[in-house]
């Protein structure tokens, strides 16, 4: 089984740094979803196991279907504990990055990324910033856990996958494919994922522990965004949903409630692209997704500050939200018309 993700520079380089052992900091973006902490605590019990001291460092807090997992108990997060975090980062010899390709997506934890000498970088989305030592980046990967598992397996570690790693590491697979259905979705990331089953992961147990623990705020707050605030666009080819932050109030929204609501409106018959904005404290932040050759990273790079895939983007606007609606409900169809089937 080859392992296309793990470069054998980057492999190179980066044993090394491991055959000691090492305090190191795992670091993963905002706002972190499956594939973040998957690859995040999935990679920490390997390098613990590897005889290093780890610490995953978290910007904010993971959604609550995501605290289940095996480590996240272990985890530091620096909204809620500064002190512990910047000690992690002062006593640490090595920081690993994982599932975020520009400094900027840590937010609050943006300097102490780029101020730190030594950093390794694992990640499948477009264009890293230039800052990191050690690179793997793999825009084809499912995701950041498939690519984790691939430099874990060049690496010769492949031994010390337990089972609690296959879980963090099948976990983020899954979310991150789409429960194996998004195009990005190859025969490897099959062979890998079959691999975390010999390991220990068991499908339908993380199935429902991430995509079937709903709070009824969140089950109304999705009803409530299906029925209010799902809109077609001209041409019927896109939809918006749009969330205030009185919406979201409403539902005593928390992090992780809006998560896959964007991907509604491609189950609309005739739905190319659709679109999801919440608006949040001086900001509104877009996510857009789409089907086929329509590349929603570059409309959200020309116009919103963002990018990622090219079927599956974020970006955000600092108008208001009917503001950034508005620009949407004009310039989207111009996009769609621009790529058509």
């Amino acid at each position: 089984m080859s392992y296309p993700s793990a470069s054998p520079a980057a492999v190179a380089a980066l044993l090394p740094l491991l055959a000691a052992p090492k305090r190191i900091v795992i670091t993963t973006h905002f706002n972190p979803d499956g594939d973040a902490m998957g690859s995040s605590l999935g990679l920490a019990f390997v390098l613990e196991a590897m005889g290093h001291a780890v610490q995953v460092v978290l910007p904010n807090p993971a959604p609550g279907n995501l605290r289940w997992m095996p480590g996240h108990q272990t985890v530091v997060d620096h909204s809620t504990a500064k002190e512990a975090s910047e000690k992690a980062f002062a006593d640490a010899e090595l920081l690993f990055c994982l599932d975020y390709n520009r400094a900027d997506r840590v937010h609050d934890l943006e300097s102490f990324v780029r101020q730190f000498p030594l950093k390794v970088l694992i990640d499948h989305h477009r264009d890293p910033e230039d800052i990191f030592n050690v690179v793997f980046s793999d825009i084809r990967a499912s995701s950041t856990c498939q690519m984790v598992y691939d430099v874990i397996m060049a690496s010769g570690k492949g031994e010390l996958i337990d089972v609690n790693a296959a879980i963090c590491l099948y976990s983020g697979i899954m979310t991150d494919s789409g429960s194996f259905r998004f195009p990005t979705t190859t025969p490897h990331t099959l062979r890998v994922a079959a691999e975390l089953l010999e390991h220990g992961a068991t499908p339908h147990l993380i199935h429902e522990a991430i995509m079937e623990d709903n709070t009824i705020d969140r089950l109304r707050l999705t009803g409530f965004a299906l029925s209010e605030r799902l809109q077609v666009l001209e041409g019927g080819e896109g939809t918006i949903i749009a969330l205030s932050k009185a919406d979201l109030e409403r539902f005593n929204y928390v992090p992780g409630d809006t998560e896959g609501l964007v991907n509604y409106g491609l189950g609309v018959r005739g739905i190319r692209l659709s679109a999801f904005l919440a608006e949040q404290k001086n900001v509104v932040k877009i996510s857009l997704r789409s089907k086929g050759k329509v590349p929603v990273n570059e409309f959200l790079a020309e116009h919103f500050e963002g990018g990622g895939h090219a079927n599956a983007a974020g970006g955000r606007s600092l108008a208001t939200l009917q503001e950034t609606v508005d620009k949407l409900v004009k310039e989207l169809p111009i996009f769609l018309a621009k790529h058509p089937v």
